[in-house]
């Protein structure tokens, strides 16, 4: 491995939906789950390294799936472990995770499972860059689940920045954890809703993973996450379809959600509702 040079950073964000083109030639540390999406658009700007949360792993190792898809182009890639740092903020993992898993490019140039995410960062700010375009993947999908008369529409999108103004009075189903970035209030879920649901991200330090559904109980929306075993991160339909609550907000409590209850289970409730009303 090669010194690290003065000029080569370290950069930190929330997303990597968020890497810009001046992290190029640099390291980036993303507070986004390492799913191969997530893997992606961090990789695409040509850098040295990237680190990501591990979400808690979950259900088919969907949390770490963005490593193995990595090492197809021979980029060094490791996830924090969730429970050590805040998933969605970038600082936070550079300041306070630790690895949990890497990949075969990682291992290579000296990272290893159990180094603090300060250490993995020199050994990647070491390595060179890696120009290579990455596989293509296939976007965030959306779908629509139903569309009857006098209920919300339900729709099932991979990822919660995709919602738009026309979803307003949908029920979503997203396959975003419930984080919120940097753990300040942000505008993710624009529309007002009659219900959200998302994975929990394995819940992690200081439950980052689920500290959006306080924020929108000021919105009066009602929302759940799904555990992250018994739905894939990043699957809006796999939650939709096997997820499990493990958290609810006070205004989804009201209308009867519970942990334990199917993502499923609640949303035809909130249908079975909106039918009666």
């Amino acid at each position: 491995m090669n010194a690290a040079s003065p000029e080569v950073k370290v950069f930190t964000c929330s997303s990597s939906a968020t890497v810009a083109p001046e992290c190029a030639g640099h390291v980036v540390v993303s507070g986004s789950y390492g799913g191969e999406y997530n893997a992606y658009h961090a990789a695409k700007w040509g850098i040295r390294g990237v680190v990501l949360s591990d979400a808690g792993v979950g259900k088919h190792g969907a949390g770490i799936k963005g490593l193995a898809y990595l090492d197809r182009i021979g980029l060094p890639a490791a996830t924090a472990d969730g429970n050590t740092c805040h998933i969605a903020d970038g600082d936070h993992i550079l300041a306070h995770g630790v690895i949990s898993y890497v990949n075969e490019a990682a291992q290579r140039i000296g990272v290893t499972v159990g180094q603090t995410v300060q250490q993995c960062v020199e050994r990647m700010r070491g390595a060179p860059v890696v120009t290579q375009e990455p596989p293509t993947i296939g976007g965030g999908k959306r779908f629509v689940i139903s569309e009857a008369p006098n209920q919300p529409k339900v729709i099932c999108l991979d990822a919660a920045p995709m919602l738009e103004a026309s979803d307003a009075g949908a029920i979503a189903i997203t396959g975003s954890h419930a984080a919120l970035f940097r753990g300040k209030p942000d505008n993710v879920i624009g529309p007002d809703l009659a219900g959200v649901f998302f994975s929990d991200g394995g819940v992690g330090k200081d439950q980052a993973g689920i500290k959006r559904l306080a924020d929108l109980d000021l919105r009066n929306i009602p929302a759940g996450t799904a555990s992250a075993d018994s739905a894939a991160i990043g699957d809006s339909r796999d939650i939709y379809e096997n997820g499990v609550l493990s958290f609810v907000n006070e205004s989804a409590k009201q209308l009867g959600a519970r942990p334990g209850m199917t993502v499923k289970a609640f949303v035809d409730t909130l249908l079975e509702t909106a039918r009666r009303a």
